[in-house]
């Protein structure tokens, strides 16, 4: 039996397409950006010689018990808890605010372990010079510890958003409009199912390189050149 494929059945659907693309890029931009500060305050506060020695002990117990949680659990029950659970509650998300609020919160505690072990990689003659100038524990964190921790940490950083950007795919199961789910309308739509999963495989390689070429460029230029 032979298979005949009709991409161009697909491809008459690409402002569905477009759209999914835009959707899955602007989850990922904002996740990173919230995500990462996120990141990095709960790594001040687990780091040794940081907030685990200056932090009150109940906000380490809480940074620590959200890291474990979060690391320990499917990204999709993350997802569910937010969408189908805080409703029982009382409070209700809209699919987008609900998709951005997951990743975030995935991404902060994925983040916070590989941004600490580049805060506890930091050498302590380092940390004493910028005491002996004078700095205020915060000049030193944000001048002296956290960009070369960054550095450090960069690739396994640029790893784990390619992750997050992949993981919200998940998102389409609670109707975010990103490029799963225009995959699953576009399928629907022309019943074209292999022929629109694969479009939309070859999409996601597609910006997975280029995000990650990107990332690496941004770090280059404003961690390493630092």
């Amino acid at each position: 039996m032979r298979i005949q494929l009709d991409f161009m059945a697909v491809l008459s659907e690409w402002p569905l397409l477009l759209t999914g693309v835009a959707w899955t890029l602007s989850l990922t931009a904002l996740s990173v950006l919230l995500g990462t500060g996120l990141g990095v305050a709960c790594a001040w506060v687990r780091a040794r010689g940081f907030g685990a020695n200056h932090a009150p002990v109940w906000l380490q117990a809480v940074a620590g018990a959200y890291v474990e949680l979060i690391r320990n659990t499917p990204f999709i029950v993350q997802l569910f808890f937010l969408f189908f659970g805080l409703p029982a509650m009382g409070l209700k998300l809209s699919p987008e605010f609900a998709s951005v609020l997951a990743m975030v919160i995935n991404l902060g505690a994925y983040s916070a372990e590989i941004i600490r072990a580049g805060i506890e990689a930091t050498p302590r003659g380092q940390i004493e010079a910028a005491h002996s100038l004078a700095l205020t524990p915060g000049q030193t964190f944000r001048r002296v510890v956290l960009p070369p921790a960054l550095q450090k940490v960069w690739p396994a950083m640029v790893s784990q958003i390619i992750i997050v950007m992949l993981g919200s795919a998940v998102c389409g199961q609670i109707s975010t409009p990103e490029l799963s789910y225009a995959a699953n309308l576009i399928s629907s739509n022309t019943f074209r199912a292999f022929e629109a999963f694969i479009l939309a495989t070859a999409v996601y390689l597609v910006l997975s390189m280029l995000t990650r070429r990107l990332l690496m460029w941004v770090g280059a230029r404003f961690l390493v050149g630092r």
